[in-house]
């Protein structure tokens, strides 16, 4: 284990993965701090504000956390395959009474300096990075004030280029792993490598504390992630069906569902490559969905959430990694002790 985790208490080899779109919460966060591991709340999709709530709710607990944040980088698009994908989907959206919106793409920042501005105003123990690597000076600002920062990665070239811009540890993230690839080249698939072969590639080419994630679902995955040089792991998939999961009713349910047996990479629901149940809306729309992150994630945004309210799994992204079937009922403290070879 390495010592940026012992000094701080964490004393199981697994980790509690951000999951954004409401999975993950202080509830979360908190149960795995007590379980000794280590919960990281998601910031993505979320206001500066709430975020702010969420952290100075876990913070209450008096336990270690950390945050994950989305660092922006639009992907262009082009105005008319905005508007194709858009006339594409308005007839699921008929459904629900929905006008997507094809007009003009939204192509915010995920409000990505107030975030940072929380994070930074009031230090956390942790803060990681997906989708890009921040600036370096907001790398240095954020461990001037005493915070370890993660970059997730999904290559060795990435992880160099994590290690150049001033990182403390790295998350080592394969293709099996649920929701969003962290991939800096999101219009390209990313590696297929096996998570210890990913692990041992990254290990060749830095010392950097690593925490491999994607795909864990067994105690043996993580002595196998651990055996190519990871120093802890990190899951979340596992933890979806927990007592704390804050995922919708309908997602758990099809989690254990038997007539959703596969899962697939798909960019049909955001416009960037993430891995969830196969379904009618992977099947039917991936073929044609544009490479643009987070213009499509706003386009197909209120389609999903009428969808989620109605439990029509056929229009909702169930994000979930290849362990998928290894989630249970049961809490969180349970799973992580199980992953960790205690019970």
């Amino acid at each position: 284990m390495s010592r940026l985790l012992s000094d701080i208490g964490v004393e199981l080899p697994v980790l509690a993965a951000p999951m954004a779109g409401g999975p993950s919460n202080p509830g979360l966060v908190t149960t795995a701090a007590r379980a000794g591991s280590l919960g990281f709340l998601a910031g993505g999709y979320k206001t500066a504000s709430a975020l702010a709530e969420e952290i100075r709710a876990a913070r209450a607990q008096d336990v270690p956390f950390g945050v994950n944040l989305f660092v922006p980088g639009p992907m262009p698009i082009s105005s008319e395959a905005y508007r194709q994908y858009a006339r594409t989907l308005q007839p699921e959206a008929d459904h629900y009474g929905l006008t997507l919106n094809d007009v003009t793409p939204v192509q915010d920042d995920d409000d990505w300096a107030a975030k940072i501005d929380v994070v930074t105003g009031t230090p956390v123990p942790w803060v990681s990075f997906t989708f890009g690597i921040p600036d370096r000076t907001v790398i240095e600002a954020l461990r001037r004030s005493g915070t370890v920062v993660l970059q997730t990665v999904t290559s060795a070239e990435e992880a160099d280029r994590a290690a150049e811009a001033g990182a403390d540890a790295l998350v080592v993230q394969a293709a099996t792993a649920g929701g969003h690839s962290a991939t800096l080249t999101p219009d390209r698939p990313p590696s297929s490598a096996s998570l210890p072969d990913l692990v041992a590639s990254v290990r060749r080419t830095t010392a950097l504390p690593l925490v491999a994630a994607g795909g864990i679902a067994t105690a043996a995955d993580v002595t196998a992630a651990l055996r190519a040089g990871a120093d802890a792991t990190m899951v979340g998939t596992v933890l979806l069906r927990t007592e704390e999961s804050g995922a919708s009713a309908a997602h758990q349910r099809a989690l254990a569902d038997p007539a959703f047996d596969t899962t697939v990479l798909t960019r049909a629901f955001t416009g960037r490559p993430a891995r969830g149940l196969r379904n009618y809306f992977t099947d039917r729309y991936d073929p044609v969905a544009p490479a643009s992150y987070p213009a499509v994630h706003h386009l197909t945004a209120p389609l999903r959430k009428a969808a989620s309210a109605a439990g029509d799994t056929r229009l909702i992204h169930l994000w979930a990694g290849t362990g998928y079937r290894q989630a249970r009922k049961e809490s969180a403290a349970r799973t992580l002790h199980r992953l960790s070879g205690l019970s």
